[in-house]
Order: structure tokens, then sequence, then C-alpha cells
């Protein structure tokens, strides 16, 4: 059992807990990956799916808590099944030898950093190895992120909040602003802009996504404004749209609302206005959109591995 679950700090709560033993911390993962889905994805940015998709993993059991999730099923109340390290690595394998996918799309892996190192362990030593994509909310430890640094070649990371009273309420993630910062400078850092080989495929880079939130859209300007200044104009952005209520935010204004047209338009008005010169916007008309991307982004009859 890996001595970082004999006191977990791997995200910025740091609860401290012993989960080798079977206390739960924040997010309640045990010592086995909880695995809600898997296979080839579709619906990231273009370099990260590729033309056979992206290689992607979705674990339960998030570090955060969204009033908004589309995913609460899995990241709120841990649906998916404990899987034993070979199994995880036998999807690993299949994502890489039998879907040919661009990517091991990591998706929320934080609580479970040390069980898929273990699992990658034998097939990099067989020479099966796809780069990994650190697929985070941004509420991450610098710390963590450099004693893992094996498992993130692309880092695509959130910038949610620019106020810890909304991170607080929105998401119950206390510190969100200073560690989202700090893990995406780290990020910034160490791996420098979006890389891709010849089919245009990332290899080895950051991508910073700016989901625009209603009633929030100072805060993306803030956060755009922070990254231009702190990091680099030249840092891939994925600015959204398609913030849709879900959950319990159907009954939490302003989160009961779609983002309107205008609040979208000072945000990328900003982004142009603070020189980001590559990345994504999404249309506003994608603002209806469902984030719930597992199930139509999909491929058909692949890796559910059950409730």
């Amino acid at each position: 059992m890996p001595a970082m679950l004999e006191r977990c700090e791997l995200c910025p709560r740091r609860c401290g807990v012993d989960r080798s033993a079977g206390a739960l911390g924040f997010c309640r993962a045990g010592t086995l990956p909880r695995v809600f889905r898997w296979g080839p994805h579709f619906g990231e940015e273009p370099p990260i799916c590729g033309p056979s998709g992206s290689g992607a993993v979705f674990f339960s059991r998030c570090t955060m808590k969204c009033i908004y999730c589309q995913n609460s099923p899995w990241s709120w109340r841990g649906e998916g099944r404990d899987i034993a390290i070979g199994e995880l690595t036998s999807i690993l394998r299949d994502l890489a030898l039998k879907h040919r996918c661009a990517n091991w799309n990591l998706v929320s892996p934080t609580p479970y950093l040390p069980a898929v190192r273990a699992a990658a362990a034998p097939l990099i030593a067989e020479g099966v190895r796809l780069p990994f994509v650190f697929n985070s909310s941004g509420y991450e430890r610098p710390e963590t992120l450099a004693e893992y640094a094996d498992l993130c070649d692309v880092a695509l990371v959130d910038l949610r909040y620019a106020s810890d009273a909304t991170a607080r309420a929105a998401s119950s993630a206390p510190g969100y602003v200073s560690a989202a910062r700090a893990a995406v400078k780290h990020l910034w850092n160490a791996l420098g802009p979006l890389d891709s080989d010849a089919p245009g495929r990332a290899t080895r880079g950051v991508i910073v996504r700016v989901l625009v939130l209603p009633g929030h859209a100072d805060e993306a300007i803030e956060n755009l404004a922070w990254l231009a200044a702190e990091c680099s104009p030249s840092v891939h952005v994925s600015v959204m749209s398609q913030y849709a209520p879900a959950f319990q935010a159907l009954d939490t204004p302003p989160f009961d609302r779609v983002v309107a047209e205008e609040e979208y338009a000072e945000v990328t008005e900003a982004a142009a206005d603070f020189g980001f010169e590559n990345g994504w916007i999404q249309g506003f008309e994608s603002r209806d959109a469902s984030s719930d991307l597992v199930g139509e982004n999909m491929a058909p009859g692949e890796g559910s591995v059950g409730a």
C-alpha cells in the first residue's frame, strides 16, 4: 500500500486520513481506484481526441462537490466499481492497443494517482506508452503534481473561480483560487506550450479551460487576466459557453440559468484583449450542450464498469 495513502494529502484539502486502514476523507475514495466508465472519448478539444478518440478513464469520487455537476452520480455519489490494479492495467492496455487511442485521459484521477502509476508500470516496462492527459478541475497541490509528473504529459485543467467565496458556495472547495492558480503555474512551468505530433495529437503541454458561469463572467475575465500576466498569452485556452444548470443548481440562483449572451461576449472579448492567440472559443450556440459527455461521446459498447 503506498505510504501516501497512510496520511492522504493528495489534494489541497489535505485530510490526513489513513486510507490504507479504511478511513475516508472528504472525497470518500478508498484504496482501490473506483471507475465509472472508460473508452474512446470524442468530447474533448481536437488535439486531445485525434481521429481515434481520447482514451478516457472516468474516476469516481471527485475532490470537489459542484452544485451544478452533470456527473454527480459518480463524482458525488460514487457510482462505479472498485477495480483491482491489474484490471486498470488491462483497461489501459485496451485503450492503447485495441482502440489505438491518442492518449490515456485520466479524468479526475487525483485520489487514485498511486494506483494509476502502479497500473501503468508494467505496460511502460513492455514499451506500451501513450501520453497521459491529466484532466482536472484545477483543485490540485503542486507538490502532488510534481510527485506524479510521470502521469501528466498534457494538462487539461480548469480555472473555474476567481473568488474563494464562490468556490466554497458552488463547489465546496476552500482555497480554490490560490490552489488552482498555483497548480496552473506549476504545470505551465513544467510542461510549457502545447506540442503536437504530425497528425495533430497533443503530446505535451497545457490547455486551460475557462467555463463561463452564469452571474460570474467577471471571474472568468479575472482568471484570463491572471493567466496572461502570470503565465503567458501563448497558453492554449478553451473558453466554454456550454454551462447548463443541473443537480442542485436547478434551485440555486444564479446557477439555475444558462449563461447570457452578453455575459459570454464580455469574456470572449476579454480573451482577445488579453492577447490570447491559441486555443478555442466555443460558439455561444453550444451553451445548451450537456457537459455529460460520457454517453453520447463514448464509443458505443465500451467501458461501463457498472454501479
